[in-house]
This record gives C-alpha cells, structure tokens and sequence, in this order.
C-alpha cells in the first residue's frame, strides 16, 4: 500500500512520556485517503439537499454555525461562542476570526446573514426553512457578530443551526447566483472534481480555521455495488468506505485487515403514507395498516435485525418505549376490523416507492411491506426510482406511500416541524397537520424546561403514532469500514463523515 500513496514527511520531537525522556519520532506520512460510497450526491447546493449522499459529500466542504458532536452537545463550527438573551429573542454568535472560505475570503457576519436570508426567502427551496421563521431580523453589529433578533423565544433554533442545511456560504456567491454550480465552504476540504456517479476529488483546506487535516486529501469512488467495495477494501485498493447495506458491513469484521465502525444513528426507517389521497384520508385506514405491519419483521427481514425498533421520536432523551405506542404489537384481526369499519372489508389497490441504494433495504421492507399488508386486502404495487427521481418525487408528495429513510435530529422540533406544523415547507410530503400536531410543536418549540419540554413531546409523539400519517419502523446503524492503518474517525449519531478531517493514514 506504501507504493500507492503521495507522501510527505514531517519530522518532530515527542515525549515518551512512560520513560520520561525525549526521543526522535519516526516519520509521519500524510497521504491521501482513497474512499468509496455506493451512492454520488445528486447536487451541490446545501440549503437545498435531502439526500443523504449529498450531505455527507458537502459537510466535508461547508459549515455550520455549530455542530453537534458524538454525544450530540452543540460545539462550536464557524462560530467560537454563542449566547441567549435573558427573554430569548436574541441569539448572538461571535464568529471564528480565522475562517476563510476556500477562494481565500474571511468569513463575517454579512455572509452570515446573507446565507439565512437565502434560507428564509421561499424562492430559494431551502429544506429546513420551516426551522428558522421565529427570525425577525439580523443584526451585523462588526465583521465577527451576528445577532438574530426573534420573533419570539426559540429553544430548538440553536440545534436546527448545527445542520448542514444551514452552512454559511459566500455572500459574494449568493449574488453571483452560483451556489449549486460551484461548491465553495469554509470546511476542511475543497471539492477540486466531480465526476457525477463516478468519483469525487477533494484536498485538505490548509487554511482551515479548524485546525491540521490529517490527510493531504480524499479521492472517492461511487461503486453502487457495496460488495465490489468489500472487494476493494480486501485487496487494499480502497481505505475507507461508507457502507449503507448491513448484508455487506456484518461481513468485515471478519477480514483480518479491516475494522468496521458501527453506531446507533438518528435517521429512521418509515413506510410513509399520504393522507391527502383515498383511502388514507380515513383514519381507519391508516390505523389498519399501523396495526397490520410488524415492524421487528420488517427490520429483521430486511435489515438482518441490525437495528432498533423505533417511534417517530428517536432521540434519546425524547423518545418514548416503542411498546407505549398505538399498535406497536402487530394486530391483523384489529386491522382487518378497521378495514371493515372504514368500508374496505375487500381492500384497495395501492402504489409505493423506493430508492435503488438509499437506503439499499429498501426494495426488501417494501417486499415484506407488501407481504403484511396483504393479508387485510391491501395490494401494494411497488415502484423503484433511481434515487434522483424518487427525491423529486418525494419532494412533490406524489406517491400513495413511500418507503423512506429520513433524517433525525438532537432536537423534536428541529426534526419535524417542516413536516408537521401549519408553516412547515415540507407539507407537501407529510400531506398531513391536525391542530394537536401544531400546537404541541409550538409548544414545544418555546418552553425552556427541559421535563416540560419532555412531557410536551411525548404527547406529540403518541399522538402522531395514534392518527397514523406514517408508519415509523426502525432505527438502524450506521457502518463505516477501513484499513487498520486508517485511525482517528469519530462517528456520530447524524451519520456525519465530518470526522475525515482528523483521519490519518499511520
């Protein structure tokens, strides 16, 4: 593998701290970390990306504010320190005085506020523009402070800020109208090539406010077939590889060069329903099929078990006992009562959708989806999209269901709001809102006690599981797989490759 790589030695002088003398260290080689994924981004903008190929290639370019780290505590990103007022409706950010963009531009605060008037102008797309309408104005007070004026106190505004739907991007480029086109961050790597479903090419961004990268940079490959990665991972070709099938990742650690990472992450598994089109306007008829699916089947089946079976809160410190839920133990003469009731004794015709690839389980819950909800009557057609399509399709709300995998976050409200309230941009996929939803979520979105806040979102959640617009199935892992000699990767429970940025190659 030594023959491979392009090095560079640095000399220094280290401790040997356990014989308490100096010695000479040995030559530290960088190197650039050969990487493959099964799935390429599907475009560049980070205020508009759902998909979550595209997120993991771009949280490698831009940044945040602040970002959560591996035990989901909000640290700092571009910005050194952060502060509420006393009424919180303010929230002020003293900004890194060292960030630079990657054309060589510091980062201030006009960049700051021009980017979340990008989010907020409906124009745009942004996904997560629902998370920060409680901004009333921004204040730009010198060229390292910003102060976000509230329209009213905002606990969960500080959370939505740690997503990469939220990076900081060049003012200059706003105006030039090139984000999406070009890719320019202020993160420790610069996308230097894009070959569309066939590699990417990123270097270390020396100038990095963030500190020393330890790799001189990463070249990744897309290699939709996650064993042709095993394969690669076997012969030494690849060093690091994201892998989304639990078939492929349960098989590296039996590779005596490989070491696989496995952590709980807080994106879920989901059979989503639209409650916009007949039948499931009826709430009978999305109780049947709550009470119809077994979701540790669906896990067990498609998955191998690799998981947990979750409700629509999956988060630690808000989520509720799956068992407490409505239906959670699978019920088919319930279901078939249901059906009955709502005037569906014979069933209904239905079409879901799911992605090639995103997740790679999902043709496999939606076979065993189908399976189940055929023993009420219900004949579930399916329908695989190349992942572009299905985003565009999702994203319009034009399915009967969908078979998905969705982002978590740290926080209920930053995580559904867009989906679940009356100001939410993405209604039009939920195709859902009661006044209980709405509420709960306002209420919850401004109490600052932290067991009221609790309380507040466990009602939200056993009634979201009770009127059934989604069937919440399972949380998952997830996998990265390396050479031993690649050290350094912290995980974390977003699912974030931001951890390459203190990988090194020993």
């Amino acid at each position: 593998m030594e023959g491979h790589f392009a090095r560079k030695l640095i000399s220094g002088v280290v401790l040997a701290a356990g014989l308490g003398m100096a010695v000479v260290a040995m030559p530290v080689e960088a190197a650039t970390l050969r990487m493959a994924w099964s799935q390429d981004a599907t475009g560049l903008d980070p205020h508009k990306q759902t998909a979550f190929s595209s997120i993991r290639l771009l949280e490698l370019i831009y940044e945040p504010l602040v970002r959560l780290d591996g035990s989901l505590q909000i640290v700092p990103g571009i910005a050194d320190s952060w502060q509420f007022s006393p009424d919180g409706k303010q929230l002020t950010f003293k900004l890194n005085a060292k960030a630079k963009f990657q054309n060589g531009a510091p980062v201030t605060s006009a960049d700051v506020k021009a980017s979340f008037q990008r989010i907020l102008d409906q124009a745009t797309g942004a996904v997560a523009r629902a998370n920060f309408l409680s901004i009333a104005s921004i204040d730009t007070p010198d060229a390292n402070t910003v102060v976000f004026n509230l329209s009213q106190p905002d606990v969960p505004i500080l959370t939505a800020m740690t997503s990469l739907n939220a990076a900081v991007v060049p003012a200059s480029e706003i105006a030039a109208g090139t984000i999406g086109t070009k890719a320019i961050g202020s993160g420790p790597f610069k996308l230097d090539s894009w070959v569309p479903n066939s590699k990417e090419v990123l270097s270390a961004n020396k100038d990095w406010a963030g500190g020393a990268i330890g790799v001189d940079g990463i070249n990744i490959s897309v290699l939709p077939d996650e064993t042709a990665i095993l394969a690669s991972l076997r012969t030494g070709q690849i060093d690091f590889a994201l892998l989304n099938d639990p078939l492929v990742a349960t098989l590296v650690p039996k590779e005596p060069k490989l070491q696989l990472t496995r952590t709980p992450v807080l994106s879920y598994n989901v059979l989503q329903l639209n409650p916009s089109r007949k039948p499931m306007d009826q709430l009978a008829v999305r109780q049947a099929i709550s009470c119809a699916i077994d979701r540790k089947d669906v896990m067990d089946t498609a998955a191998l078990g690799e998981g947990k079976v979750t409700g629509p809160l999956t988060m630690p410190l808000y989520a509720t006992d799956p068992g407490q839920l409505f239906c959670y133990t699978r019920d088919v003469a319930k279901a078939k009562k249901l059906m009955a009731d709502a005037g569906f004794a014979n069933g209904f015709s239905a079409t879901v959708i799911a992605a090639t690839g995103e997740p790679p389980t999902a043709t496999a819950e939606a076979q065993v989806i189908q399976s189940q909800l055929a023993e009420i009557g219900i004949k579930l057609d399916i329908k695989v999209m190349e992942l572009n399509v299905y985003v565009d399709t999702w994203l319009k709300g034009n399915f009967d269901m969908a078979v998905a995998l969705n982002g978590g976050s740290a926080d209920p409200y930053s995580m559904y709001n867009r989906y679940w309230t009356k100001t939410g941009n993405l209604q039009k996929v939920a195709n859902y809102i009661d006044d209980t939803l709405d509420s709960l979520m306002q209420k919850g979105r401004v109490e600052t006690d932290p067991a009221k806040r609790k309380a507040i979102f466990a009602e939200f959640e056993k009634h979201i599981a009770e009127v059934s617009p989604w069937i919440w199935l399972y949380t998952a892992y997830g996998y990265t797989a390396e050479q031993k000699n690649v050290q350094g990767f912290v995980p974390t429970p977003t699912g974030s490759l931001f951890g390459l940025a203190k990988v090194s190659i020993k």
